[in-house]
């Protein structure tokens, strides 16, 4: 399972920018069974909106709590919020991104919290390449996202590359002296570049 729409597990935030997504118990309920079945999943945040600080760590805390009972998350993809085109922009409840300092701040507080799972990833779509190559010395291990065509952040105003091929991931990976590889869904390495 993928594992989106977790945005911030705070009700309170989730009313004002997801009012029709589940409720935080909801969505940790429905990873919670999955787990029980047997069916892996990973975890987002959504970051950057109207939360607090407070509200990312208590997103992260209830991740951990959960991975505590089930062991099902795979990995954790902290997703920045890029607010151009988005109607919390367009009502001026956000008006800038994140700072890359701010993004990197999230990756290395998850890898301390998250002491109970394996794979922090740098989705470089929302990072960008360059940062995502630093995520990696901040607590990420998997520098996420052979994309063809992304579109959803495209869509919400970020202005950046919209796709990377195998042979400039390597690279960027190989450039912040970590070994590249080709894995599965559920980080079984396949092949190391």
């Amino acid at each position: 399972m993928p594992g989106g729409g977790a945005e911030i597990l705070n009700d309170e935030i989730r009313n004002k920018i997801c009012p029709n997504k589940l409720k935080s118990d909801e969505w940790l309920n429905v990873m919670e069974t999955a787990h029980k079945l047997g069916i892996r999943s990973n975890a987002t945040m959504l970051y950057g909106h109207i939360e607090s600080n407070e509200d990312r760590v208590g997103h992260i805390l209830k991740l951990r709590d959960l991975q505590e009972k089930t062991n099902g998350f795979l990995g954790f993809i902290p997703l920045s919020f890029h607010p151009k085109g988005t109607n919390l922009y367009k009502k001026g409840l956000v008006t800038m991104p994140v700072s890359g300092t701010d993004d990197l701040k999230v990756i290395a507080i998850a890898r301390i919290l998250l002491n109970n799972f394996d794979n922090i990833r740098a989705y470089w779509v929302m990072l960008g390449k360059n940062l995502a190559q630093v995520a990696l010395h901040y607590g990420a291990n998997d520098f996420d996202g052979t994309i063809g065509n992304e579109n959803i952040t495209y869509a919400a105003g970020k202005i950046s590359e919209r796709s990377a091929g195998m042979e400039e991931l390597k690279n960027l990976i190989k450039g912040a002296d970590r070994i590249p590889a080709i894995r599965t869904t559920d980080y079984k390495i396949l092949k190391i570049l």
